[in-house]
């Protein structure tokens, strides 16, 4: 075969082999992150409390006060992101020729705003929870903490 033929063929099958990576990549189910549906997110929430539950062997007071604090920490990414899509905030502070400084201040304080908003009830959430955890428990927790990765891997 004439070299040029061979080179034609040998990019060809590169380049599908390109194509054929970043569609595989592009196309993962969405199953959640900033974009997830109220039902994406309570089905996410109720598999952490599940797992959390069956890791820590809570009973069902204890189960129900997670239950809670993930109800909490679930309001305040609401909160959070309330308003326009993270995406389309950025790019709205690049889109002139200068960066929006003022608009990129004003969207560190709303965000800040939002967080500060919710957090005492989460603390109170978090802390309700931890203080139900038995001393067993309460180490379990600190090692997973002390753990790199953590419970996910």
């Amino acid at each position: 075969m004439k070299s040029w033929i061979k080179r034609s063929l040998a990019g060809l099958f590169g380049a599908a082999v390109v194509v054929g990576s970043l569609s595989a990549c592009g196309h993962r189910p969405h199953d959640g992150g900033w974009n997830a549906s109220a039902e994406q997110m309570a089905e996410r929430r109720a598999k952490m409390v599940a797992r959390v539950a069956s890791k820590l062997d809570l009973d069902a007071a204890q189960k129900a006060k997670l239950e809670v604090l993930a109800g909490k920490l679930s309001e305040q990414r609401s909160a959070l992101m309330a308003g326009a899509h993270p995406r389309e905030q950025a790019q709205a502070l690049v889109a002139g020729e200068k960066f929006d400084r003022a608009g990129a201040q004003a969207l560190v304080d709303q965000k800040t705003d939002a967080i500060k908003a919710k957090a005492p009830e989460v603390v109170t959430a978090l802390g309700d929870f931890y203080d139900s955890l038995t001393p067993a428990q309460q180490q379990k927790v600190r090692d997973f903490m002390q753990r790199r990765g953590g419970w996910r891997g």
